[in-house]
């Protein structure tokens, strides 16, 4: 698992590649949250890389999500369409609290 993350402006995107699982869940929440200040406006997180994501990953999204918006910054994942991890969201209805992007802004 790999998280990159870098600002771009007022927003800040992070790719996250490999898989979130139990194991490794909260290395990942910890690197998603030390990439994030309270100035970025936005966050884009890139999951067309992620090969699995098991019920631990999805927890950190919600939660992730839920911290975004108590703090008023706009989320939105890029996954794919025919990425794994597509299905797995779209099936625990996190489109309803995140943007799920085809493609990230500028590809």
């Amino acid at each position: 698992m790999t998280v990159l993350a870098r600002s771009e402006g007022s927003g800040v995107q992070i790719a996250v590649t490999g898989e979130i699982d139990v194991e490794n869940a909260g290395v990942v929440e910890k690197q998603l949250c030390a990439a994030i200040d309270n100035q970025a406006v936005s966050v884009l997180i890139d999951l067309a890389d992620l090969e699995y994501v098991g019920s631990a990953g999805v927890h950190l999204l919600f939660s992730l999500a839920a911290r975004l918006d108590a703090l008023q910054i706009e989320f939105s994942v890029h996954v794919p369409p025919t990425a794994p991890a597509r299905r797995v969201l779209e099936l625990s209805g996190f489109a309803a609290v995140a943007t799920l992007a085809p493609a990230p802004a500028g590809r």
